[in-house]
């Protein structure tokens, strides 16, 4: 919990955080999202929900491979490949997750689909691409002009507490 907070301290002021935590129990689940969305709300910080929703996001997070949930279109969706982008843009999604971009350890044993892999799913979207696999702040600058709008981590966050971005 603690590491996971101290990620949430570390994100620049107007960052956007996807808050998965899937097997945590459920209170636990409900109280790390609370501290999480304490300090979020005093950096300005979007908190969007991926799984079963909380009361107090700001929205849906959604992946096709883990289901889409009930209720309103996800205001972001994981995408891997071209099947989920064309859902992403028959739902409206606003912001899509492209991923893996880079070898990570996230989806070990997944062909990361690189930069000509990046440029293709974001060049067939029209809202705001986020990278995510094996970022830094180097592979972030190669992938905006294939058009990434910003770069997401998860194990860069609980090891490193270090995030760069836009």
């Amino acid at each position: 919990m603690a590491d996971c907070l101290a990620a949430v301290r570390a994100l620049p002021p107007r960052s956007g955080i996807v808050f998965r935590h899937y097997s945590t129990p459920a209170r636990a689940r409900h109280r790390l999202f609370r501290a999480v969305l304490r300090i979020a709300r005093a950096r300005r910080h979007v908190v969007l929900i991926a799984g079963k929703p909380i009361a107090g996001a700001d929205g849906a997070h959604a992946s096709a491979r883990r289901g889409l949930g009930r209720g309103q279109p996800p205001v972001s969706l994981a995408v891997h490949n071209r099947r989920e982008l064309d859902l992403a843009k028959r739902l409206g999604t606003p912001i899509i997750f492209i991923s893996p971009a880079f070898a990570t350890r996230s989806h070990a044993g997944t062909k990361p689909i690189g930069r000509a892999g990046f440029a293709r799913l974001a060049g067939g979207f029209g809202g705001e691409c986020i990278a995510l696999g094996g970022m830094n702040a180097e592979r972030f600058r190669a992938l905006r002009i294939h058009g990434a709008h910003g770069w997401a981590a998860i194990d860069a966050l609980s090891k490193k507490l270090e995030v760069r971005g836009r």
